[in-house]
């Protein structure tokens, strides 16, 4: 063979570079940032003058593995790897299509994409949830823009381009063996749900539900229940919460968002309680439900709601209350607490970007229901008092009796102030209540973990794994962004 088959010109295979990345029409950001680097002047990475060295065969040993994640070797090029490595090993440069430079070309750039494909996908995750969850469902829209709700905030690591400028990097100064052993997903789950998608002999699970919770974990949440303690649980799909203290475990059924107003997903911590709290009633209610009623008292009494002027603080007439006034967002509806409050007898706060809660509820025929997705995206529980009771640090007796008290007694003559702690004048409060025993606000000292979390295979107590349907229809999103990989 003519000693200029073996030739070696960095020209020649950067413009067969040039066409790879020109005909190359996939475009995760992986790929996207594959063709940035050669684009911009990036340097080649696998391969020199001598050719390809053990890097490329180690690379290639991890991404024979993608199979049993669930995604074709196809997509990370491990065929066209092989190929190449066997022509450059075996000196096989005799076809117009297969020329030295021509298969260089194609080895530094598919030992690229498969990387960053691999090594970012098992680090941080083949999707970005906040992105994708964020951009489903659609609060307003016009000619010129659209809004969406945000359905996501869970705080957690996200590839930037610095994370794959370090990713690049690894692949000249570290053993990539290494590196690719540490991007490897840490959550124990992956690793049983890894095995259950590889096992032939599993019945009754959904093969699409397993991969979709495999993503999951390969979330590098910042914060998560494994963290703590003491923290509660929510899960979605089971309709279910877990609070956990220690080998303290309550748990109880909970009622959520439906389909059309969902409960987001977030991480923060529950600070305090408010017994017979009042219930701001949120706009999108008073748009659809209390306008038509504007100014018919018999109705605002019924249903205890007053309104009060925002700029004031102050209530006002609900017979002069107009339509008009309760669609300028200078006025708010407001339902007394008490008995009969949607908000039920208690409320869990803690500090969130979408005004929702932990909260009871005064319509709890629910709960016998299989799908309980039935709020405007807060979550009502079970048990209340309950939980009351575990948020507390200290049991003691007098604040626990002062709590189920308050959450018994008729406070309807209360009226409209807000009641807390400090109490009302004495001669405020009616002859049937107990002045020293109600109770309206309580702390939660230490604050408690709260994680509102969508997993539809989890593991029980016992270890054993349970599936639930998914509700929201997250798995689906998510085994769609994982197509490109498949």
């Amino acid at each position: 063979m003519d000693s200029v088959a073996f030739a070696l010109n960095s020209h020649a295979i950067r413009r067969f570079m040039d066409r790879l990345m020109a005909d190359d029409k996939d475009r995760t950001t992986a790929d996207d940032r594959t063709k940035g680097y050669y684009r911009s002047g990036g340097d080649f990475l696998w391969i020199d003058r001598k050719g390809v060295d053990g890097r490329a065969d180690t690379l290639l040993t991890f991404l024979k593995g993608v199979d049993r994640m669930g995604f074709s070797p196809n997509k990370f090029c491990v065929q066209e790897i092989e190929a190449d490595l066997k022509h450059i090993r075996t000196l096989d440069f005799d076809t117009a299509a297969n020329r030295i430079n021509q298969v260089m070309a194609r080895l530094e750039y598919h030992l690229t994409k498969a990387y960053l494909r691999y090594a970012i996908g098992q680090r941080y995750g083949f999707l970005n949830p906040r992105s994708v969850f964020n951009r489903l469902d659609v609060r307003d829209s016009d000619s010129v823009r659209v809004s969406y709700v945000e359905l996501f905030d869970l705080d957690m690591e996200l590839p930037d381009k610095a994370a794959y400028a370090a990713a690049l990097r690894k692949v000249r100064i570290d053993s990539i063996g290494g590196f690719l052993r540490s991007v490897q997903p840490r959550h124990p789950m992956y690793v049983r749900l890894s095995r259950l998608l590889n096992d032939p002999d599993s019945i009754g699970m959904d093969r699409l539900k397993i991969m979709a919770n495999m993503e999951r974990c390969r979330w590098r949440l910042k914060d998560h229940p494994e963290q703590h303690s003491k923290c509660v649980v929510v899960n979605i799909p089971s309709f279910h919460l877990d609070a956990y203290d220690g080998d303290e475990h309550l748990t109880m059924r909970i009622g959520c968002g439906t389909l059309e107003t969902k409960t987001p997903l977030l991480t923060s911590r529950i600070k305090r309680m408010d017994v017979n709290p009042q219930w701001v009633v949120p706009r999108s209610i008073i748009q659809k439900s209390i306008v038509a009623h504007a100014g018919n008292v018999q109705y605002f009494d019924q249903h205890r709601y007053f309104v009060r002027d925002r700029r004031t603080g102050k209530a006002v007439d609900v017979g002069e209350v107009t339509p008009s006034m309760l669609l300028s967002g200078d006025y708010s509806v407001v339902q007394e607490g008490g008995e009969g409050n949607s908000l039920g007898r208690i409320i869990f706060r803690f500090d969130n970007d979408f005004s929702i809660y932990l909260h009871d509820t005064s319509s709890r025929a629910f709960f016998a229901n299989d799908n309980r997705g039935v709020s405007h995206g807060c979550v009502r529980v079970e048990k209340p008092y309950e939980l009351a009771v575990f948020m507390l640090q200290k049991k003691d007796q007098k604040t626990m009796d002062r709590i189920r008290y308050s959450m018994t007694a008729d406070v309807s003559g209360l009226g409209h102030g807000a009641f807390r702690d400090a109490g009302k004048p004495e001669e405020a409060v009616p002859d049937t209540l107990n002045r020293r025993m109600l109770i309206g606000r309580v702390a939660v000292t230490p604050q408690v973990p709260v994680f509102i979390t969508y997993h539809t295979i989890v593991s029980d107590r016992q270890g054993r794994l349970q599936q639930y349907r998914d509700v929201y229809g997250y798995d689906r999103v998510i085994n769609q962004c994982l197509i490109p990989y498949q």
